[in-house]
């Protein structure tokens, strides 16, 4: 899949087929796409843990409000950054995103969540204090979707008109 298809046909899987395995070769190729992510200066700031203990999972799932998908996926990585470096959260975003992409041309699903209660998430993964803990990515094939629902089908995005503008700032376009 070209790099233009797999941007725009990704979507946020939260259920995964467990009955079919990771390749370690796939894993290996999602946690290289994040490597290479760029990042600002050059600084590469993060370090990524590959979770795949059930246990861990599910307790992992629990610092976030909205992570329960965790818990069911055939591996996850946990996103550290050290907030010393300039822009460390932005540049762990770029590595989230490149990793997902990655996965998804594997035909790999995964979603991003939001750990909001970092310090729990950061004990039960021996993430140093003075290091952030913001973000996981689950990851694992995705459980078949009747593909005439609306979950596959509609995907809501605004239109190019009300978020692009041109040379300076119109009320015009953001109000489209």
């Amino acid at each position: 899949m070209d790099a233009y298809q797999a941007i725009t046909s990704l979507r946020a899987v939260r259920q995964f087929d467990l009955s079919r395995p990771i390749e370690d070769e796939a894993l290996r190729r999602i946690l290289q796409a994040g490597r290479m992510s760029g990042s600002s200066r050059d600084s590469q700031p993060w370090w990524f843990i590959v979770i795949r203990n059930e246990q861990r999972l599910q307790a992992v799932a629990q610092t976030g409000d909205y992570a329960q998908h965790v818990a069911g996926a055939a591996f996850a990585i946990a996103l550290v950054f050290d907030p010393q470096f300039y822009r460390g959260e932005f540049d762990s975003g770029r590595a989230a995103q490149n990793m997902m992409l990655a996965a998804w041309n594997d035909g790999i699903g995964s979603c991003l969540a939001s750990l909001h209660r970092e310090e729990d998430c950061k004990a039960v993964l021996g993430v140093p204090s003075e290091l952030r803990l913001q973000h996981i990515i689950s990851f694992g094939y995705p459980l078949p979707v009747d593909q005439s629902s609306d979950v596959v089908q509609k995907r809501s995005r605004k239109p190019l008109g009300g978020i692009v503008m041109q040379e300076s700032w119109s009320e015009a376009a953001k109000d489209k």
